[in-house]
């Protein structure tokens, strides 16, 4: 009988995101993936082959889908890999929670099998996973303005020199528009659903088809999600007593105005598509 894939209760991963986590390694060209994030212009990537489904065997093997990208990183299109090096990995979330998701993986086989909270008492790893941070809110945020930008009201005098209607004078600079690096969380599950260290940089508006359920929520938008600046993490920090506090279960809170929703989701959901559009208005 095939053995099956069991869910533990404090993950905020569906089954459905477990078996479809192995992505196709068909070789493909390679492109810079950072100009084709940023290019507003880009094509749409070709249809992937969707990966068959496993139908059981070692719950541990289908958790260890994010490992592909680690091995062979240049086998991917832009798509799905956005940069790679010799230390570090970072692709799109496969099931996106926000506008912009996407993840940090460090390659070292001295850390990428550990818990975040053992790995990062390690200072050297630390330092560089922030540094790598930072490179990478630094590319969500542009991808952010990219996406958002036409509709903030923050953006309307750098919009207008880009759309042509104000010129600059001469030695003034394009206005910066709103700061999205402020919009963008950064953080690592407490229990982390993948095997793999990965290392969560998104932004925090919440609003995507991929947020099905109050755990998805709950584990972006609570103490479920440890700040990377939080780290290292003290040992009687409550985070690391995860079925005391509860986060997943916690009543259901709107992230921009506090409403509580207690444990409908399907009107969180109606709510947070008009906060999503209060938000990129401002």
């Amino acid at each position: 009988m095939a053995e099956e894939i069991k869910v533990h209760s404090e993950e905020a991963l569906t089954e459905e995101e477990i078996f479809n986590q192995d992505a196709p390694r068909k070789k493909l060209k390679v492109t810079n993936a950072f100009q084709q994030l940023m290019n507003p212009n880009k094509p749409k990537p070709k249809q992937q082959q969707k990966p068959e489904r496993s139908t059981g065997g070692n719950p541990f093997k289908n958790r260890m889908g994010l490992g592909a990208y680690l091995d062979d990183p240049a086998s991917f299109p832009a798509s799905i890999v956005i940069a790679h090096d010799n230390e570090f990995v970072v692709i799109h979330d496969k099931f996106p929670k926000a506008t912009v998701h996407t993840l940090i993986l460090p390659r070292s086989s001295k850390c990428n099998l550990k818990h975040p909270f053992d790995a990062f008492d390690d200072p050297e790893l630390l330092v560089k996973v922030k540094v790598q941070v930072e490179k990478v809110k630094s590319l969500v945020a542009a991808e952010l303005q990219r996406k958002l930008g036409t509709y903030s009201e923050a953006e309307r005098d750098r919009q207008a020199v880009l759309d042509g209607k104000v010129d600059l004078k001469p030695g003034q600079d394009l206005p910066k528009g709103r700061d999205w690096a402020k919009e963008i969380k950064v953080g690592v599950h407490a229990v982390p659903s993948m095997t793999h260290l990965h290392v969560h940089i998104l932004s925090r508006d919440m609003h995507s088809e991929s947020l099905k359920h109050r755990k998805h929520y709950n584990s972006f938008v609570t103490e479920f999600l440890v700040d990377i600046d939080d780290f290292p993490l003290p040992k009687d920090d409550p985070r690391r007593r995860t079925k005391e506090e509860g986060y997943l279960a916690r009543d259901l809170c709107c992230w921009r105005c506090g409403k509580n929703f207690g444990a409908q989701f399907k009107q969180l959901k109606e709510h947070l598509d008009g906060e999503f559009d209060k938000w990129k208005r401002e």
